[in-house]
């Protein structure tokens, strides 16, 4: 499961609807364009914290994915903590796997 969520979100980053990051992260939840959030299984208390308290706040569905490395690796990053998800269709597909 966790290698498809990494290859789902390279195809949606190369599609332009992936934002990488915790700033990027909550700055599309801030603007409410934002379909779901996956954090890396090893994501820092204080990034879980302000990532998932807000996409909460929002309605947003949080998602568990693979370690940082392995998420950042399938986007073509170094590690990588937290992945916003505009697309709806994206989103929806990830839910339904995990």
């Amino acid at each position: 499961m966790s290698t498809k969520i990494a290859r789902l979100l390279g195809l949606g980053l190369r599609a332009g609807n992936v934002g990488i990051g915790v700033a990027g992260v909550r700055a599309g939840l801030q603007r409410g364009t934002v379909s779901c959030v996956v954090l890396a299984a090893d994501a820092s208390p204080r990034t879980i914290d302000k990532v998932a308290r807000l996409a909460a706040g929002k309605k947003v569905p949080v998602l568990r994915g693979p370690i940082a490395v392995e998420l950042g690796a399938g986007l073509g990053k170094p590690p990588v903590q937290a992945v916003a998800v505009s697309d709806p269709a994206l989103a929806r597909g990830l839910i339904a796997d995990s």
